[in-house]
């Protein structure tokens, strides 16, 4: 077996269940589960139905490029919802399977192991668990970047200055994971001086770029910002996908756009990977980015949970709106995490995720400790049923 495995961490649920095995919630209360980012609003059904249309395409293999038709929309796409980025579907933009695999197979593209250095892999803390096990398991080591309150911007320099040189790859998460912090144009110079002063690869992770709530101050995009700026793609790839957008995790849909030259060599890593998006599913995705009305009542929708449950949380927590996702980083009493975590099972039978699990240790603390991230995915009479239960509970 491959021995950088053993450098794999148990995926937070994992250690979620570990921490409730043994506890009982309340046998009088339904159990409201706000633990994992999963949507559970509908599939819009402009995708489903284009789907069904098209399932004699299972009788041909896909391309590993995707259909033009589909490149062409997700750049049409890209350019309608981020002002002033100019994209060629036929060298900036590739489709791949979700985000969630994209960004794991891009790290084995990037890093080089050819040095005298062991490489580095920064990665937002929290963060996404795929930023570090695809770093591992390219033999990069991980070097984590706090982001504290209240603004949840990472702290690049807390980064030992010996370490810049020898960082090959940095992750980005915008709308973050899980604060729902977004970077502005000043942030993002920060971080582009560092590129052209290192020369490192920048993988911006933008799939909660859908669920915002100020359509005049809509999330900033890492192509966007880069074009601001007066700059090109170099070194610069952004990944997206239909599974927050538009409610469709099992589609595994999404593109990457950015860097031509890193495109055809991820392409062709892909080709032998074997990460051709099936023809359907490509047909369902086309219609799927064509359409915004879904998208528009979707994050009408959670615009709704977070005016009414905020209000009622704020009665007994201090928290505050997020830039955007559907998550709350709500800051615990004591802040013991995993203490409220449990309290909130066995008092209230309400599942949560505490925040530590999220992060790492660093030398400057773990950012996620005192935190617990709440998903706003159930239905709006659930999210205000765990509201109140909440700030009824004497913690």
């Amino acid at each position: 077996m491959n021995p950088k495995l053993e450098l794999l961490q148990p995926y937070p649920f994992a250690r979620l269940r570990k921490l409730m095995d043994g506890l009982e919630p309340p046998a009088d209360l339904q159990p409201i589960s706000l633990h994992i980012g999963e949507p559970k609003h509908p599939t819009p059904s402009v995708l489903t139905d284009a789907l069904i249309q098209h399932l004699d395409g299972l009788a041909a293999y896909p391309v590993t490029a995707g259909i033009p038709e589909l490149r062409q929309t997700c750049a049409q796409w890209l350019m309608r919802r981020y002002s002033g980025v100019k994209i060629n579907p036929d060298t900036e933009v590739l489709p791949v399977l979700g985000s969630r695999e994209a960004l794991f197979a891009f790290t084995q593209t990037i890093i080089d192991n050819n040095t005298e250095y062991q490489p580095v892999v920064v990665s937002p803390n929290p963060f996404y668990q795929i930023y570090e096990g695809s770093a591992l398991l390219a033999g990069a080591r991980v070097e984590y970047v706090n982001c504290r309150a209240p603004h949840f911007m990472p702290q690049w320099q807390e980064i030992d200055q010996n370490t810049w040189p020898k960082v090959q790859l940095v992750f980005v998460c915008s709308p973050g994971n899980p604060s729902g912090a977004v970077m502005n144009l000043d942030e993002w110079k920060k971080l582009f001086d560092l590129q052209d002063k290192y020369g490192f690869v920048i993988a911006s992770d933008e799939c909660y770029s859908e669920i915002y709530f100020d359509d005049d101050n809509k999330p900033l995009g890492a192509l966007q910002a880069a074009s601001q700026l007066g700059r090109t793609f170099n070194r610069l790839i952004m990944f997206t996908s239909l599974s927050k957008r538009s409610n469709a995790p099992g589609l595994r849909s999404g593109f990457v756009a950015g860097d031509s030259k890193l495109l055809a060599d991820f392409l062709l890593y892909r080709t032998y990977h074997g990460s051709a998006m099936s023809l359907p599913t490509q047909y369902a995705s086309i219609a799927a980015w064509n359409d915004e009305e879904h998208v528009i009542a979707n994050r009408n929708l959670y615009r709704e949970k977070f005016d009414k449950v905020i209000p009622i949380l704020q009665q007994k927590f201090a928290l505050h709106k997020p830039d955007a996702s559907f998550y709350l980083w709500l800051n615990v009493p004591d802040c013991d995490d995993l203490a409220f975590t449990q309290k909130l099972w066995q008092k209230a039978a309400i599942r949560v995720l505490p925040g530590r699990y999220l992060a790492r240790n660093t030398p400057y603390g773990n950012s996620g400790a005192g935190f617990v991230r709440i998903a706003l995915v159930s239905s709006v009479e659930e999210c205000i049923e765990a509201a109140n239960r909440m700030v009824k509970l004497a913690f």
